[in-house]
């Protein structure tokens, strides 16, 4: 709908998760190989390390106590196999891991960046860092479900496998390891919830910094004009505090968890060499068996504390995927319908017709724009205007009345017919990295409900007629790379007034059956401004004669050059005429127009 609109991928055919819980459901279910694989290894590298201290032990026992040399050799082999088996399964199982939790981090970017670039957009409240901040850290933080199912399950087994070698040594010894872990995994579940709510204002405001830095990033010049760094920067600097603030607390919360899982390890080893060296001294223990359950307490110290951190990871992917699923279930901005537009209007009935039309600020509006007809609307609230142009993109989801394209209403048409018939051009200029060529010869939409690049433009004078049209020539004769001078991102490189010129030849080079302008001459000057109406006006009749066009806006060169001039005021059609009648008749237009 706006000529600004980037190309966006298909949507994927998997259904989207609407809840946490599915999202983590589906990361595990579409890497199940790798998933699977990894748990297999890195269980099989836990279940040597649990082995390590019961082979010194058999080795004490069996060769050291006995002077056995061939017994001690076959030891030594047992030994060195086993440490080999330990650091293989390691290396693989964290390579099929990682891989796993790569690939999800890179296909939820992906997933992220579909759902924004939809034609259709969304309604999830997040601006534009806030997208940013979802789409990147969220994602990755929400990949990591992968790492700590694969991790918690290998720690699982390592606890398993030591409680099974400590039940084989001695019952009573066993039987208090196998209560005391789950008692004490138990207690440690309870700051689990407190660590996602944490992290979870962490990652939001976090993501109401960025989204800040963006805008005042983007509109630096504008504040420097003005005079407003200052002000900004206070604002920026209560919203880092807010941030800053919650991060403490999310990082208190986290190291908090973290000292009490390494405690409870500790108490617990203690307790479980205390108890075994009693029972050697007693007798009930071999000098080996000592040695096995000493090393088996200390190694099952490592499981216990990895659980505990897997718990962390656990929290700080469900906060992350609770903020994906918002994104990725927000609600279509625009509701399109099925119906299809010709690719040229016919002459009956008009372009554009609203009936009755009520959205938020409008009441009753009745407007027509024929075929061939350049059309301008003074509001005198914008308000007004931002309505109108939500009626013409489809936007406008509720609306009272008819909004008519081509006779079909707006919100029964297919998107990509509405958008390849009516191009809104907003008064936000949106420009993109690349070159001047490249942000003048976009792609035009397929009659699928996605955009695919058109065939590419090969000559170069349609693209200079447009930028003529625009005021924006010197862009090309004033630059030794022509149309193929470079656009930096977010056209930082380019004035205000460069931006909007460019956006406007842009619109114009497209060419559409409809044209919708709205404030496209705010930041040039008079004598810029008359060369871009009587430059639009000229070209739209010359290579659109059957074309309509509308604009919104205030200037009185645009509005001079129209067919007719339509003044809206508090939400409606306040009177209708020529410029010069309306500036000789109406108080209320002489004074819009000399604001």
């Amino acid at each position: 709908m706006t000529a600004a609109t980037a190309n966006a991928t298909p949507v994927a055919a998997e259904p989207v998760p609407t809840t946490a819980k599915a999202l983590r459901a589906r990361t595990l279910r579409r890497h199940r190989a790798r998933v699977t694989l990894g748990v297999l290894l890195l269980s099989l590298h836990q279940v040597c390390e649990a082995l390590v201290p019961v082979a010194i032990g058999l080795t004490i026992d069996l060769a050291v106590s006995t002077g056995d040399t061939t017994a001690l050799l076959w030891c030594v082999g047992g030994l060195a196999l086993l440490f080999t088996c330990l650091a293989l399964a390691y290396r693989s199982g964290a390579r099929f891991t990682l891989n796993a939790v790569e690939r999800e981090a890179h296909l939820l970017r992906l997933e992220s960046a579909r759902r924004v670039l939809h034609p259709r957009g969304e309604r999830s409240g997040l601006r534009s860092g806030e997208v940013l901040a979802v789409a990147t850290s969220d994602a990755e933080q929400a990949s990591t479900f992968v790492r700590a199912w694969a991790v918690g399950i290998a720690q699982v087994t390592a606890i398993v496998v030591t409680t099974v070698v400590l039940l084989t040594i001695n019952l009573p010894l066993g039987l208090g390891v196998l209560l005391g872990v789950p008692l004490m995994l138990l207690l440690l579940r309870l700051p689990a919830a407190r660590i996602t709510r944490r992290t979870e204002a962490k990652q939001a405001t976090a993501a109401r910094a960025t989204a800040m830095a963006t805008d005042l990033v983007g509109g630096l010049r504008v504040l420097m004009g003005i005079g407003a760094r200052h002000n900004a920067s206070l604002r920026y600097r209560r919203a880092s505090d807010v941030a800053l603030t919650a991060s403490v607390g999310a990082a208190a919360t986290n190291g908090l968890y973290k000292g009490l899982v390494t405690a409870a390890g500790a108490v617990f080893l203690a307790c479980v060499a205390g108890v075994a060296g009693w029972m050697a001294l007693q007798g009930h223990l071999t000098i080996g068996e000592l040695v096995i359950v000493v090393g088996l307490a200390q190694f099952l110290a490592e499981p216990v504390r990895a659980l505990g951190m897997v718990g962390q990871m656990f929290a700080v992917a469900r906060a992350s995927a609770q903020r994906l699923v918002r994104l990725l279930n927000a609600p279509d901005a625009v509701a399109p319908g099925d119906r299809l537009l010709p690719d040229t209007l016919p002459e009956v009935p008009p372009a554009v017709e609203l009936r009755g039309v009520t959205h938020r600020n409008l009441d009753g509006v009745d407007l027509t724009v024929a075929q061939g007809e350049f059309v301008a609307v003074l509001a005198t609230d914008p308000r007004d205007a931002e309505d109108l142009v939500d009626l013409l993109t489809g936007r406008a989801a509720g609306a009272g009345g008819s909004t008519l394209v081509g006779g079909e209403p707006v919100n029964d048409l297919d998107l990509t017919s509405l958008r390849r018939t009516v191009l809104v051009e907003e008064h936000g200029s949106v420009l993109f990295e690349g070159t001047l060529r490249s942000n003048l010869a976009v792609s035009r939409a397929s009659r699928d409900d996605r955009a695919t690049p058109a065939a590419p433009v090969t000559g170069d004078d349609a693209l200079l007629t447009a930028l003529a049209a625009a005021a924006a020539e010197d862009l090309v004769s004033g630059h030794p790379d022509g149309l193929d001078r470079p656009v930096t991102d977010r056209a930082a490189n380019l004035s205000g007034g460069q931006r909007q010129r460019v956006a406007l030849a842009r619109a114009l080079f497209a060419d559409p059956p409809v044209l919708v302008l709205h404030d496209p001459t705010t930041a040039v000057d008079a004598v810029t401004e008359a060369a871009i109406a009587q430059g639009t006006v000229d070209l739209r009749a010359r290579r659109s004669p059957g074309g309509a066009t509308l604009v919104i806006a205030s200037s009185p060169a645009l509005l001079a050059r129209a067919d007719r001039v339509v003044v809206l005021r508090e939400g409606r059609v306040h009177a209708e005429g020529t410029h010069a009648r309306l500036a000789e008749d109406d108080p209320h237009y002489r004074e819009a127009i000399l604001r």
